[in-house]
């Protein structure tokens, strides 16, 4: 089971990737969540979900993980992955839009997810935001 999970893990970068929300949304229990450590935002819903990632697919249109290494244990996955994108489009905060600056940024992070059978269920997505702000220009 454990390859499995790996698998569905890396399938969920990679339809991010690609930007294919189906084949996001199809490895992903109905009620999920998403814990985005680095923005300090715990999204709820596949609805939600998608759209946040369409945030950053529109901030930064060529962005993509790598996934570094993967770790499974009996109901979870912890992937090292490592994103790289060119911010050409706004990034949506809590205190507004930032422009786009035109920079590109890698910013390295550790996504810990878990399952309900062989669907992810809940997540949390810890990286680096200090660095990638700084990355950008904002601080």
């Amino acid at each position: 089971m454990s390859e499995e999970l790996i698998g569905t893990a890396r399938g969920i970068v990679d339809a991010f990737n690609a930007s294919d929300w189906d084949g996001f949304l199809n490895l992903m229990t109905e009620d999920a969540v998403y814990d985005e450590v680095g923005t300090s935002r715990t999204i709820e819903g596949l609805e939600s979900i998608i759209d946040a990632m369409k945030g950053w697919k529109e901030a930064m249109p060529d962005i993509k993980g790598t996934v570094d290494t993967a770790a499974s244990t009996d109901h979870g996955v912890v992937l090292e992955v490592t994103w790289k994108g060119t911010h050409t489009g706004p990034l949506a905060g809590p205190e507004g839009s930032i422009p786009a600056t035109g920079k590109s940024q890698t910013t390295r992070g550790s996504w810990v997810m878990e399952f309900d059978g062989p669907k992810h269920k809940r997540s949390r997505h810890y990286f680096d935001m200090l660095s990638f702000m700084k990355q950008l220009g904002v601080l």
